[in-house]
């Protein structure tokens, strides 16, 4: 069994970020019932719990209120929690309503969906962040964070190894002409319009380029390799990879996401993009689905690879990214893949 609650309870009396200015605040969160947005938006519904400073008024842009209401079991109005209904791209506040800060999660994830619906992937990226840019603006926010990915960087470096570490500024080739782009050249556009909006209309807007983020919360049906691979162990199937398994990259445990998502939006300097990745965690795919097999070796679980040219994955990439700028913000990474499956698979057990 795994505790959401107690976990982002834990990170809200321990977290080492400047609280004073997100106290009393109205804190706008994109994407709140996936993954990402919602670990942030627990974080702060924990924090006003425990009544630690003035309440933060926690504004999560949804959908779909019937499932938010489902996602947000538990908690309500009291804790802080108010629902903006709409998309991301069109989305309308209400009346009166004000924004100090905004974490912008809300993006498409699966490969699948990319290669099926391109055109509504770049829409929700693009035409999303611009919506939200204009908002901040609007609002006068005192912070904006958006949640990029590593993806951004394309293929990488030639050749596996951390030798040569990606800095944020050495983003590689994307083809945009591959249908899968639509994500990769999504991300780009939109961090470019972050850099835009902070030159041109000094809005405090800041990026974040996550390594593939990963942890308890995620869907029990999620498609993604790191779920599979989980489920798999858990139910003692073969982990079958449709790739050769030869990329190379980093991880992210998600609390560890959410503390650089918040460290960066309080600290960090308008208009630069920052990497956040455990070192630790570099490792092939292959390499890592070969680290999960055996964590329930009673089930027997081996990995092979039955490749699959059509399969919606992107190409070969080396991603060893370098997280030296957020460290020095004063972040650090608290799980490496170990810790990251051990928590992923007492969830998924529940």
């Amino acid at each position: 069994m795994f505790d959401l609650s107690a976990e982002s309870r834990e990170q809200a009396l321990n977290l080492d970020i400047e609280w004073d200015k997100l106290c009393g605040s109205s804190v706008l969160i994109t994407g709140a019932t996936g993954l990402i947005g919602f670990a942030c938006a627990r974080l702060l519904l924990e924090r006003n719990r425990l009544g630690l400073g003035e309440p933060i008024r926690v504004l999560c842009l949804v959908r779909d209120r019937g499932k938010a209401k489902e996602v947000f079991r538990g908690y309500g109005a009291e804790d802080g929690l108010v629902f903006v209904e709409g998309c991301v791209e069109n989305f309308v506040m209400d009346e009166g309503a004000t924004v100090d800060y905004v974490v912008h999660a809300a993006c498409p994830t699966a490969s699948g969906f990319f290669a099926e619906h391109p055109v509504e992937t770049a829409d929700a990226i693009v035409l999303g962040t611009r919506r939200l840019l204009g908002v901040a603006r609007e609002q006068g926010a005192k912070g904006f964070v958006y949640v990029s990915s590593m993806e951004a960087y394309g293929s990488g470096n030639g050749q596996p190894g951390i030798d040569q570490l990606l800095d944020e500024s050495r983003v590689g080739y994307v083809d945009p002409l591959a249908v899968r782009s639509c994500y990769p050249e999504g991300k780009r556009m939109a961090e470019q319009y972050c850099c835009a909006f902070a030159s041109e209309y000094g809005v405090p807007a800041m990026v974040v380029r996550l390594a593939q983020t990963f942890g308890p919360g995620i869907p029990k049906t999620d498609g993604r390799l790191f779920a599979m691979c989980a489920r798999n162990a858990l139910e003692g199937r073969d982990i079958v990879l449709k790739t050769t398994g030869a990329s190379t990259r980093m991880y992210l445990y998600t609390a560890d996401a959410v503390a650089a998502l918040f460290t960066v939006m309080l600290r960090g300097v308008p208009g630069r993009a920052y990497n956040a990745a455990n070192p630790a965690t570099y490792s092939s795919v292959f390499e890592m689905a070969e680290l999960v097999a055996p964590l329930l070796p009673e089930n027997g679980v081996s990995v092979r690879c039955e490749v699959d040219p059509d399969a919606p994955y992107p190409p070969e990439h080396h991603l060893p990214l370098d997280v030296s700028k957020l460290m020095e913000l004063g972040w650090k990474p608290t799980q490496d893949l170990h810790g990251m499956y051990r928590n992923l698979m007492a969830y998924l057990e529940d």
